[in-house]
This record gives structure tokens, C-alpha cells and sequence, in this order.
């Protein structure tokens, strides 16, 4: 489980905002020193490895947390099921200011074909590499219609697309290729 931010465009505040909420959750549960695989700056790097498309050397967003094969019950992990609830609640107070702060901001069409073509990005993540994608197709009874539901509606391919030195796009594209730390 885990939540990633998949901007555009760089909002270096919006980032902030949002990972400093999931960093404030998991200091909130997990504080001793045998917790630190589920403490913010483990989760943070997990979100960075998962959300990777190797064929690109690209992350598919600004990262998060994520964190895979956690407990649900433990005598190490008390706090696992009140965690999982944290982030579940955490989602739209993370997100929904960031989309009703951008939503109707002016774009042009560039940036809409720009918005299409990380979209696409994000398609391709999911169809070559998401775990829970693969595992749902692999079964006796594949769920494509589940799987395709949870694509964007629209997206756009362009072969080779290079984006113009010193732009927006570029600026995005250089923490993609190496995230950085968004809080402290």
C-alpha cells in the first residue's frame, strides 16, 4: 500500500505539503528504532524504487510512501492496522487541496499534450510493472476490465518525445530521473 503524487508540472509546494502529511502519519506511528523500515525515509525511498520504469531510467512521479508485505497483526508492528487506516484517510486531505487549488488554472495546449503523454507514462508503469497488475492478470480469471478501469481516460504515445531544454517539462523530467528529498 502507499500513495504517490504524479504531477505534471513541478508545484514545489503542493509536494511538500503532501509528502510532509505522510511523513507527519508515519512519525506518528512509528517512532522506535525496530520500526525504521516503515518510518518516513524508508517508505519514502520504497515509494522511489517501486514507482521506477527501468526501460525509461525514470521514476512515474514525485514519489511518496509505500510499503509492501507490512504485518497487519505483529508483536513488532502494533500500529500496522491504525497506520493503514491513517493513509487511507490522509488521501484526499493530501490530494483534493492540491486539485482545487490547480484545477482551474489556465493551460495551453502543449501543456495538455504534455499532461497525455505522462499519463501515458503512467499506463505504461502499470501494464509493465505494477506487481498487483501483473498478479491480477496472471490468475485463472483475469480481471482486465478491473485493471483498464483504473487507467486515465485519456493518454497520448509520441515516439521519442524530447522535451525543450530549459522548459517546465524539463524541470519535471530531472527529478524523475533522480527524485530527490521534498522535506526535511
Amino acid at each position: 500500500g502507499g500513495a504517490d503524487l504524479t504531477p505534471y508540472y513541478l508545484i514545489e509546494e503542493d509536494i511538500q505539503m503532501f509528502h510532509g502529511m505522510y511523513r507527519d502519519l508515519c512519525n506518528q506511528h512509528f517512532k522506535e528504532e525496530s520500526e525504521k523500515d516503515f518510518q518516513y525515509p524508508a517508505m519514502k525511498k520504497a515509494c522511489d524504487d517501486y514507482f521506477y520504469l527501468p526501460a525509461r531510467s525514470e521514476h512515474r512521479g514525485t514519489g511518496g510512501i509505500f510499503f509492501d508485505d507490512m504485518m497487519a497483526t505483529s508483536k513488532n508492528n502494533p500500529s500496522a492496522m491504525s497506520f493503514v487506516q491513517g493513509v487511507a484517510n490522509t488521501w484526499m486531505p493530501s490530494w483534493l487541496p492540491i486539485v482545487n487549488a490547480r484545477n482551474s488554472l489556465p493551460y495551453t495546449e502543449q501543456q495538455r499534450e504534455w499532461q497525455l503523454l505522462r499519463r501515458g507514462r503512467y499506463l505504461e508503469f502499470n501494464l509493465l510493472y505494477d506487481r498487483g497488475v501483473k498478479f491480477g492478470l496472471a490468475n485463472a480469471n483475469p480481471r482486465v476490465e478491473g485493471v483498464m478501469v483504473s487507467a486515465p481516460p485519456l493518454i497520448a504515445w509520441e515516439y521519442n518525445h524530447v522535451v525543450e531544454d530549459g522548459s517546465d517539462e524539463q524541470k519535471l523530467m530531472e527529478i524523475l530521473k533522480k527524485p530527490i528529498s521534498w522535506i526535511e
